[in-house]
This record gives C-alpha cells, structure tokens and sequence, in this order.
C-alpha cells in the first residue's frame, strides 16, 4: 500500500505523519489525480494546532489540504471535460446538487457540501485523489500546477472583487489586511483595472510586499488609530472622497467599523474575514447610507476566471510562493512550521508554503516532471547529471511526440 498511495493524515491535535493511505478508486464521473502541487492554507495550520475551526471538528484521522492541483492519470466512463495527461487543478468543495442553495445556484452554501480537509472529509495531501471531472479544470501550458493550486485562494479574491464588491475598472478600493488573502484581493482588484486601491494593516513588511508587487498600490500603516482616524485616513489617499467599495480581510471590529465609515452612499463593504461572532459595528450609519455588506463563504463558479487572470498575466500569484518543500515527513513537517510561526529556517517571511511531489512519468524510472521555482521543466536524471530544459522546449516536445515524450532520451529535446 504504502507504494501506491501515501497521506499525510492528521490523527490528532499535533499528531500528523505521512502514512500508507489507501488508493482511491475512480467512478464513472471522476478523475484520478496524481497530486503534483499542494499549498498549505490556515486552516490547515489550525486543525494541526486545535482539531478544530469554530463548529468543524474533528471526530476521526483527516487527511489534510485543499490547494491542489496535479495530472490526470484515469478518467471515469463519463467524463469528457478532461483526458489522461491533462494537469488540473481541483476545486474542493463538492456540492450535493439537490438543496435549495444548490438549485439557486449557491452551491458554496450547501448545508452539506464535500470540502477537502474541513471534518469528516479527507483532504488532498496526498499522492492520489479522486474528484468529480466537473470540478477538475484543466490547465493551459503557461500555468504551472503551483499556480493551478493557488487557484484556491485566489479565489476567494476573485469571489469577493467580482461576485461581491463588484469592482469595476476605474473605482477605488479599500483593503484590509495584508496577509494572504488581503493581498490576493488586492492583485484581483488591480487585475479587474480598479483605479486606486488601498492596503490598510499593521504589518509594514506585509505593506512593503504587497507594493512591490501591485505598481501605485496606496498602503496606509493603521497602528495604533481607531476607526474613525482610519477612515480619515483612507478618504485622505482618496482626495477626500469615500471609497467605492471595502473588502475586509482580517476579520477585527475595528476594521469592520473603518471600512463602514469610509465607504461611499451606495457603496459595499465586503466580510471576507472571520473574527468573533458577535460585535458592534455603526449598522445605523450602514442602514441610513445604504452601505450594503456582504458576506463571503468560500466561493463559487470562480476556477475558470482564476485561470484565465494567471493565464492572461492579469495576477501573477508566482511571488506569493515563497516557500516550497518536498512530499516527505520531515519536509511536510518544516512547512507547517513555518506557516505556524510565519517565517522559514532562513528568517524571511512565509506568505505560501507549497509542497511538491515530483511524479516519474518514463517506465525506465529516469525522467520525471518537475516544478521549478520559475516554471515546469522536464529533467533528466542521469548518473551524476540532472540536465533541465524549459518550458518552452518541453511544450514544443511534446507537441510532437504526446504524451510518450517521457519514454525518450533527453537529447531529443532541443535546450
């Protein structure tokens, strides 16, 4: 068993290893997935942590992780969305189709969705997964399957900026938090031609990222103001005007409060963060300007768009992956770490740990598939020697030869 599948399985608070996971078997409308990039969120940091987030418990062993994205390697009678070879990357969250969000379309608020790695679902750390096709999006050539794995984050930036805020092109907005998801809400809102966006946090090595990575981003350091003060602040870097629209990211009253005040008449305040359940925020001033909030759980119907804004160079998620570790226990282990504490061995800080697994596609055992720090190569392992070529080469090899390219000698492809 433990050559054919292996899991990293979470059997308690701080008890998680890399164990023999038995291999899951393809239906008629699903894809088996050879996992090939998984990306370490949160909430797995939490359920490592606590075995628990809010009412998701664990009752049982989970395996863990929900970013991820791999290769094809069986295909249902079914499916026809997908083939053996195609690299894909994996929406989580598996609806039941027959509840009254579902038939609405909602289906991120069915009661009884499937979701990787949220109790009792496994999740997909793992060296193969099952998944339904129509949840398995194939990837284009110029998208790596670390890319195709922060599709999953991404989309919650894409959910709340279009689904949501309903950023237009032109319109200002506001961001809070820098962590994680506030910078991919504000990559997305920069990718959807906003005309001003504005990062709020505490963090100013956070502020500093983000701003390298998004030209004419505005950060404001709120330490130390109160709402108000951070409202002026943000209508100040407007030219004195309210915003079109808040996304809040960090979840904190205060935050909520700010983001109400400075919004515009008409305007929307977006939740994306998840703080206590109960707090005061001014709803009296929301009502009377008709400030309308909106919550976010999840997303939905947002794979698709995620692609094509990385696809296009719209978002570049490339530099938000700033770690990267292999598919073995003491490996998998660092990476936790340094998603717990926020930094890596070398000191810098962790925005996205990504785990890779290496898949061997020749039946010599000598050529594999790889992801690389700057995109996928194909290398060659010989005694002594890894010789890599890039993507291009790769792509126009096997435009030539299919998918039998790795059963080849490296020579033939063109460096």
């Amino acid at each position: 068993m433990a050559a054919e599948n292996q899991a990293m399985l979470l059997r308690d608070i701080k008890n998680m290893n890399l164990e023999a996971y038995p291999k899951p078997s393809c239906g008629p409308d699903d894809v088996l997935v050879a996992m090939k990039s998984v990306g370490i969120c949160g909430s797995d940091v939490h359920y490592w942590q606590h075995g628990e987030i809010g009412d998701f418990k664990m009752t049982g062993p989970m395996v863990i992780g929900h970013e991820s994205a791999g290769e094809v390697v069986e295909v249902g009678a079914n499916v026809s969305n997908c083939k053996v070879g195609d690299r894909v990357a994996l929406e989580p969250g598996v609806p039941c189709d027959n509840c009254e969000q579902c038939k609405e379309g909602k289906y991120n608020l069915c009661p009884d969705i499937r979701f990787f790695a949220t109790p009792p679902i496994h999740g997909s750390l793992q060296r193969y997964v099952v998944h339904p096709a129509r949840f398995s999006f194939v990837l284009p050539e110029n998208v790596t399957t670390e890319m195709g794995a922060m599709c999953e984050p991404l989309s919650v930036g894409v959910y709340a900026c279009e689904q949501k805020a309903r950023v237009k092109p032109g319109q200002t907005v506001a961001v809070f938090g820098a962590g994680p998801i506030g910078t991919m809400c504000s990559l997305v809102a920069n990718g959807m031609q906003a005309g001003k966006i504005i990062l709020c946090d505490i963090n100013p090595e956070r502020l500093e990222f983000v701003a390298s990575l998004i030209p004419g981003l505005v950060t404001i350091n709120t330490t130390g103001l109160d709402s108000k003060a951070v409202a002026t602040k943000i209508e100040e870097a407007n030219g004195g005007k309210k915003v079109d629209s808040c996304i809040d990211c960090a979840g904190a009253e205060p935050v909520i409060q700010a983001a109400i005040y400075c919004t515009k008449n008409g305007g929307c305040v977006c939740l994306v963060g998840m703080g206590r359940p109960e707090m005061s925020v001014p709803l009296l001033n929301a009502s009377c300007r008709e400030v309308e909030l909106q919550g976010v759980f999840r997303y939905r119907n947002t794979y698709p768009a995620c692609i094509d804004l990385m696809a296009t160079g719209k978002v570049d998620v490339k530099p938000l992956i700033t770690h990267r570790f292999e598919f073995t226990q003491e490996s998998m282990m660092e990476a936790f770490e340094a998603c717990k504490v926020g930094k890596g061995k070398d000191g810098s800080n962790a925005i996205k740990c990504m785990i890779n697994r290496e898949t061997w596609v020749a039946s010599d055992g000598c050529r594999r598939e790889a992801v690389a720090p700057s995109g996928v190569y194909w290398c060659a392992v010989e005694p002594y020697t890894v010789r890599c070529f890039p993507q291009a080469a790769v792509a126009a090899h096997r435009s030539a030869r299919g998918r039998e390219a790795g059963n080849l000698d490296s020579a033939q492809i063109a460096p």
